[in-house]
């Protein structure tokens, strides 16, 4: 990496022998530095809230020692690079010099220049590259920050948002609940890439989808000759995210048998691979997810209640996209937008129609349904609005699965009164008369959920 034209990058050469300062400032001047000269201690010192990348301080100055202006280099530009310059060699002294933090030590000699312009351009590109990192790791938690991973702001989701940051602050283990569908992974990848590993492995397993008698060899890993097939050493998925966080998906799949080995190694805090002997230290961070009840399974002997113990963590549950209101057509302009525009389609709006039948579906598959459902209607409309007729999805099924999660009476009659002001376009008129009940008593039931009819 050469050095660019025109750079910020700030030298401080400090050296009383004038003619020699002058011999370095030009080698530096022509590798297109910034260069300040100093001919003692003190100059230098004043100078320091210029904040310089480098300094080169000769270790002999006619003020103070070269100990004593490393020392006040470190308290005023902690960020600055200290290369020792000097006319006699001693060992001792360098040592003594870089472990008091100075970057490099070097004698005066023919070749001095070029040593000093190697040194540089290796610290310029060593700060190019740190930089280069933050900025990866920066860009990194702004797209898994937690309202852009997830879109949303209803208050169940909001609550969802205030256990992922205590989630972050902590390497508890997360237990994640909610059906399929509801973003699951999405809390998984938030959580992790907001912690203190985002900078590690962030593993993802779904038990479910390997077969049975795969997953240990999956989970642990594997040496040669382990079993039938075993032709190579394999590192399992907790070595893969060794330092960094393991999400295992749909946990309540997991064999008896493996959930007794995985009971071992979150306790123990290592493994030993299928057909290995040797221990292999580990430090994982474990977050879990199903849409099955855990507690039930245990209860009924088919998850293993210390495991339970040990994978519960802070519980987070997911609602359901049919709980989240007016989420639901954010989400569904968020999926428009989106498919537009890596279809290079033009934008599309959603009637007010098909938004009232946005609201009312059940949503079986949730967001991973709507965001089809969505994909499928910026296809089918020829225009640029989005109507009822191109969501492919039935009416009646909202009806149908109105029991089908518990609610209180107060809910179940919100959402009856709802779903007969969207099928009558929002009369209330009519649909006091169909339900037999008065207009106030429904305008009281609408103010009151901060139901908004438009």
């Amino acid at each position: 990496m050469a050095n660019p034209k025109n750079i910020s990058y700030k030298v401080f050469i400090v050296e009383d022998n004038k003619l020699y300062a002058q011999v370095l400032k030009k080698q530096l001047i022509d590798n297109q530095y910034q260069v300040r000269v100093f001919y003692n201690g003190k100059d230098c010192i004043s100078n320091l809230d210029d904040q310089p990348d480098v300094i080169t301080l000769d270790y002999t100055l006619p003020d103070m020692t070269g100990h004593e202006v490393l020392k006040e280099i470190q308290k005023k530009s902690p960020g600055s690079h200290v290369i020792i310059i000097s006319a006699q060699e001693s060992i001792n002294t360098a040592i003594e010099l870089m472990k008091n933090g100075a970057y490099d030590y070097i004698m005066k000699a023919p070749d001095t220049r070029e040593k000093l312009t190697n040194i540089i351009k290796n610290i310029y590109q060593s700060d190019q590259l740190k930089e280069e990192n933050t900025r990866l790791k920066d860009a990194i938690k702004d797209h898994y920050s937690f309202r852009k991973l997830i879109k949303g702001n209803s208050r169940e989701i909001d609550h969802v948002f205030g256990l992922m940051e205590k989630a972050s602050q902590t390497n508890i283990s997360v237990s994640i609940s909610g059906e399929t569908g509801t973003g699951k992974e999405l809390v998984a990848k938030g959580i992790h890439y907001n912690s203190g590993r985002s900078n590690k492995p962030f593993i993802a397993v779904n038990v479910s989808a390997v077969p049975e008698g795969l997953v240990e060899s999956e989970l642990f890993g594997h040496e040669k000759g382990a079993f039938t097939g075993a032709d190579f050493k394999k590192l399992g998925k907790f070595e893969q995210a060794n330092g960094g966080t393991l999400f295992l998906d749909e946990i309540a799949d997991l064999d008896m048998n493996v959930q007794a080995k995985l009971l071992r190694v979150i306790q123990e805090r290592e493994l030993n691979r299928l057909g290995g002997t040797d221990l292999i230290p580990l430090d994982v961070r474990i977050l879990t997810a199903t849409h099955k009840n855990l507690a039930s399974l245990v209860s009924e002997g088919k998850f293993r209640q210390d495991l339970y113990y040990r994978l519960l963590g802070l519980p987070i549950e997911l609602p359901p996209l049919r709980q989240r209101g007016n989420d639901i057509i954010l989400l569904a302009k968020h999926f428009v937008n989106e498919f537009c525009k890596e279809n290079n389609m033009n934008p599309k709006n959603i009637t007010e129609e098909a938004k009232q039948l946005l609201r009312t579906y059940h949503y079986p598959g949730n967001i991973r349904e709507l965001k089809a459902v969505m994909e499928l209607a910026c296809v089918m409309t020829n225009g640029e609005m989005i109507k009822p007729t191109h969501l492919n999805m039935s009416v009646d099924e909202s009806v149908q699965n109105l029991l089908s999660s518990e609610k209180s009476l107060e809910e179940y009659n919100y959402e009856i009164v709802k779903h007969f002001l969207n099928k009558y376009n929002q009369n209330v008129r009519l649909v006091a008369k169909k339900l037999g009940i008065g207009k106030s008593t429904i305008y009281r039931m609408l103010q009151k959920k901060e139901f908004a009819l438009n």
